[in-house]
C-alpha cells in the first residue's frame, strides 16, 4: 500500500499512542533518512557489510536498491540493476548462500491478474558504493494461479526459494524448483498454510526460524528445511504500516521496518532467544498455538485497534489491499 489509509492512519497513531522513532543505534534500531525511501518494502542484512541493511522502494521507482547504514540512517551506496524489465511492484528482498541477493517483483494487488512475477538475483557488491550490476532475471508462476505476495525467503543452506502470499485469511509457503531456471517458467507449489496475513518474512542466518510479520502482528515457525511448524507469536512493534522485517546478520534482533519518510525500524529480541527456551515463551514470542488463522495476528495494542476500526468505518478496511 502506498498512500491514502496507510499513511492517514499512521499519523493518527502518531497523535493517539506518541510512538517515538527508533534512534540511530545500529541493530538496536535507526532510521532510513534517505528521501528518495519512502516506500520500503523489504529488507535484508548484509552478510558481507556489518550494520548495513539492504531495502527498496515498492513501486514508482525503478531498478534500485539501496544500502543503508544503521548506524547513521543514511544510503552508503545506490544499487542500478541492469538486465531486468521495468519493475512493476517489488515487494522483498533476501540474501542467500554465497551472498547472492534476490529480489522479489511479486506484488500483484490491482485485481490480482497477472500471469506471472519476478525474481531478481544479483550478488552482493563487496565495495559499497553507487553502481550498476547486472541481474538474472527468473519468472515466476504458482500452481494453482496468480498470487500477491510480499514475501519471498531464500533457504541459507540450499538456496531454494519460497515465497508467501498475502490473504487475509490467512496465506500459504510456495516452494519453488530447487534451482531456478532463467530460460524457462519457475513453478511454485504449496508446501504449508501460514496464520498470517504477510507483509513480509525472513529466515534466520542459522535456517532455523522463519518470521512472518502482517501490519498489526507476527507468527513464528521452525523452518525444518521448508517443513514449517508454527511457533508462537512474535512482539511486532507497533508501525504506521508495517512492511518489513529481517533477522540481524548475527540472527540475535528481528529488525522491523515501515513505509513512509524517515521510516523507523525497530529491533526486537528474536523468539526463544537468551535463556528463554526454544518454545518461544521469552519476551518476544509466545507457544500460543490455539491461535490460528489471520485473526491471530497477536499483540494488538487497544489503541491501535481503536484507530484502525475508525479508519476502516470512514475510508473502508478493504483499501489495505489495493497496493501498486
Amino acid at each position: 500500500m502506498r498512500r491514502s489509509l496507510g499513511f492517514l492512519a499512521a499519523g493518527l497513531l502518531v497523535g493517539v499512542l506518541a510512538v517515538p522513532s527508533a534512534a540511530a543505534d545500529g541493530d538496536q534500531g535507526f532510521s532510513i533518512t534517505d528521501p528518495r525511501i519512502t516506500e520500503s518494502s523489504g529488507l535484508a542484512a548484509s552478510r558481507q557489510h556489518p550494520g548495513v541493511y539492504w531495502t527498496h522502494n515498492d513501486s514508482d521507482d525503478g531498478p534500485y536498491l539501496y544500502a543503508v547504514d544503521s548506524a547513521t540512517g543514511k544510503t552508503v551506496a545506490t544499487v542500478t540493476l541492469t538486465g531486468v524489465g521495468t519493475p512493476r511492484d517489488v515487494e522483498a528482498i533476501s540474501i542467500g548462500p554465497d551472498n547472492q541477493i534476490y529480489v522479489g517483483d511479486i506484488g500483484d494487488n490491482d485485481g490480482v491478474t497477472w500471469s506471472y512475477v519476478w525474481i531478481y538475483r544479483l550478488a552482493e557488491p563487496k565495495v559499497l558504493k553507487d553502481q550498476t550490476i547486472r541481474a538474472t532475471q527468473y519468472v515466476v508462476k504458482y500452481e494453482d494461479g496468480s498470487r500477491d505476495a510480499e514475501s519471498l525467503v531464500v533457504d541459507p543452506d540450499t538456496g531454494r526459494t519460497y515465497i508467501i502470499d498475502k490473504n487475509e485469511e490467512g496465506g500459504h509457503l510456495y516452494e519453488g524448483p530447487a534451482d531456478l531456471s532463467a530460460s524457462g517458467t519457475n513453478v511454485f507449489r504449496r508446501a504449508g498454510a501460514v496464520d498470517m496475513w504477510a507483509t513480509d518474512a525472513a529466515l534466520s542466518p542459522d535456517g532455523e526460524q522463519l518470521a512472518v510479520r502482517g501490519y498489526f502482528g507476527g507468527v513464528w515457525y521452525d523452518w525444518n528445511g521448508g517443513k514449517i511448524k508454527r511457533g508462537g507469536r512474535l512482539s511486532v512493534p507497533l508501525q504506521g504500516q508495517g512492511e518489513s522485517v529481517s533477522y540481524s546478520a548475527d540472527g540475535t534482533k528481528l529488525m522491523y521496518g515501515s513505509e513512509g519518510a524517515d521510516s523507523p525500524v525497530t529491533a526486537e529480541d528474536v523468539p526463544g532467544g537468551g535463556s528463554d527456551s526454544a518454545s518461544g515463551q521469552g519476551s518476544s514470542g509466545s507457544s500460543d498455538s490455539s491461535d490460528t488463522g489471520a485473526g491471530s495476528e497477536g499483540n494488538l495494542k487497544v489503541g491501535a485497534l481503536a484507530v484502525v476500526v475508525a479508519c476502516a468505518a470512514l475510508f473502508g478496511f478493504r483499501r489495505l489491499r489495493r497496493r501498486r
